[in-house]
């Protein structure tokens, strides 16, 4: 699978995410449906992970957790 990479400004700097397609499918439905940026919900994935996984993999656990819940 192809990562896709988006750019980012996270906390004031800017970063770039790598993430598979489907992944990203499901970032943009909640952001949709929360009408919020993308840059505030990584932002809040951001600040409640822990320190040593990476925000990539934090994402992916999020976005887990959400299709699982079936809050989208």
């Amino acid at each position: 699978m192809a990562l896709l990479k988006r750019s980012l400004s996270l906390h004031g700097h800017r970063t770039s995410l790598a993430l598979e397609a489907e992944f990203w499918e499901i970032v943009d439905q909640c952001t949709g449906v929360e009408n919020r940026s993308l840059a505030s919900l990584i932002a809040e994935i951001d600040d409640s992970r822990d320190p040593e996984d990476p925000l990539s993999s934090a994402v992916r656990v999020w976005a887990l957790n959400r299709v699982r819940s079936g809050n989208l």
